[in-house]
């Protein structure tokens, strides 16, 4: 896929999420074979640029190109003025946030909360598309709820606002995340959109990413909560696509060293204390289904030390090994 200037390896991208698309994990996917990975969002107001988290949310030291940042908020001169700010540090590519459900967002009306409001999505759009020289992306939803699904007209003024590329879940805001999602919209987006379409929600799996396309036409796929755990999704779902065969489950040596180099990455980024908090939720995602599995997460949950908590992780792999498991699909 070509997206402005930059020659992506396929059309497969992780979604942004809050507290887990870091730059530990977006490299970790691009590795196993995303073609492209969105930031955390960050948000537009100006006076947060320095906290913290907004300066951890914005590293994007030594990252794979292209680098796609998502930007939030719902004033338009502030939100150009977050995307030229961005771009001067790094930023290839900006995308904008009119997706995302949280409760705490939303209150500000900022998220999915926009497309209640369609002349501000016009007017959001137009200032951040003229403020840079880089593509500008948006992530949406279907509308505010299912009887009110909008993701047409949207799609419409994203078009005629210059936006390169939509990305849309399959769910309206009311919804959050909650039931299956339906890409009946999205089809109908594709079949009138004149630029790249991106399906995401409930792609968990290789065949559902092929049905996925298949019933929407739409020109990649966009894959968030499936790949928490699971990296090497990025890679089955890739060669399913380009052969039509089901890749074996990644086996435990190979899931042990994954995650050990995810932990390490994990407290180097953030420090080894807050690196072993944020560690913790990895830790679960990664042995979900697992034979002690959820032993595993209590005992993690309680070690406050990096290395204690990298000897722990090791140790119950390598009593896995000794069954030759597998890591079920």
């Amino acid at each position: 896929m070509q997206l402005g200037a930059h020659t992506l390896r396929n059309a497969l991208f992780v979604a942004p999420m809050a507290g887990v698309t870091d730059r530990p994990f977006r490299q970790l996917c691009k590795r196993f074979g995303a073609g492209l990975a969105v930031s955390e969002m960050v948000s537009a107001r100006p006076e947060l640029r320095e906290t913290r988290k907004s300066r951890l949310r914005t590293d994007h030291a030594g990252e794979v190109e292209p680098i796609a940042v998502q930007i939030a908020g719902a004033d338009p001169h502030m939100l150009a003025d977050a995307a030229r700010y961005n771009v001067e540090r790094g930023a290839q590519i900006i995308d904008i946030n009119m997706g995302c459900p949280a409760k705490k967002v939303c209150n500000v009306m900022a998220g999915s909360a926009l497309l209640e409001n369609e002349p501000l999505v016009a007017r959001i759009l137009e200032a951040v598309v003229g403020a840079v020289d880089v593509p500008v992306t948006l992530k949406m939803r279907t509308g505010p709820d299912r009887g009110r699904s909008n993701a047409l007209r949207v799609a419409h003024i994203a078009e005629s606002s210059g936006i390169r590329m939509l990305s849309i879940h399959g769910r309206s805001r009311a919804c959050g995340f909650a039931g299956n999602a339906e890409y009946e919209t999205i089809a109908r987006v594709k079949s009138a959109a004149r630029i790249p379409v991106i399906a995401n929600g409930d792609i968990a799996s290789p065949e559902r990413a092929r049905a996925v396309l298949e019933f929407t036409g739409a020109d990649g796929l966009m894959i968030g909560r499936a790949a928490q755990g699971r990296p090497w999704l990025f890679r089955e779902i890739e060669h399913y696509l380009a052969t039509g065969e089901r890749l074996p489950a990644p086996r435990v040596a190979e899931i042990r060293a994954v995650l050990l180099e995810h932990l390490r990455e994990l407290h180097e980024f953030y420090g080894a204390e807050g690196g072993v908090r944020i560690a913790r939720k990895h830790i679960g995602w990664y042995v979900r289904g697992l034979d002690g599995g959820d032993e595993l997460r209590k005992c993690v949950n309680a070690i406050e030390n990096a290395a204690e908590q990298i000897a722990a992780v090791g140790a119950y792999f390598d009593r896995l090994a000794e069954s030759g498991e597998r890591l079920s699909a």
